[in-house]
């Protein structure tokens, strides 16, 4: 029967020094600032008020919705990390702006063109994640051509 090594002694494994920190867990680790996301957010508003704007004019719900899905693939394009949060900004506003337009404005609007508003949220999302797939996939195919992979 083959004999086993004894143990390393104590001594020869270098000990850690004690300092008092702890490692950093996952969650608390956070990413450098890359820029402030407030220029965005209010282009998003902007672009949302337009749509609202053309919901409360127009009065067609397909200019809304194709409005809804340009703006929300151009923001996802422009920012494709997270694009729910362009549908949130850019088709929240349709509704905001038909309830703008009857309660200060006056206007007359039924109940139905208030809830025919949220149907933006269905284009503008499937806007907002073809940008920001789009975009991702043209990163790739660039990046593969700048080095030289097939």
């Amino acid at each position: 029967m083959a004999e086993v090594p004894a143990p390393k002694p104590a001594a020869a494994i270098p000990e850690k020094p004690a300092t008092g920190a702890t490692a950093p867990i996952p969650s608390q680790v956070r990413e450098p600032a890359k820029g402030s996301e407030v220029p965005w957010y209010a282009l998003a508003l902007l672009l949302g008020a337009a749509s609202g704007f053309a919901e409360v004019a127009v009065g067609d719900l397909m200019v809304t919705g194709f409005l809804a899905l340009f703006f929300c693939m151009l923001m996802g394009a422009l920012r494709p990390a997270r694009p729910w949060r362009w549908v949130l900004m850019v088709c929240g506003c349709i509704p905001l702006s038909r309830l703008f337009a009857a309660g200060v404005l006056h206007m007359y609007t039924e109940r139905a063109q208030i809830y025919e508003a949220f149907l933006s949220f269905i284009t503008g999302n499937a806007g907002a994640y073809v940008g920001s797939l789009g975009r991702k996939r043209a990163n790739d195919l660039f990046e593969m051509i700048r080095t030289g992979k097939r």
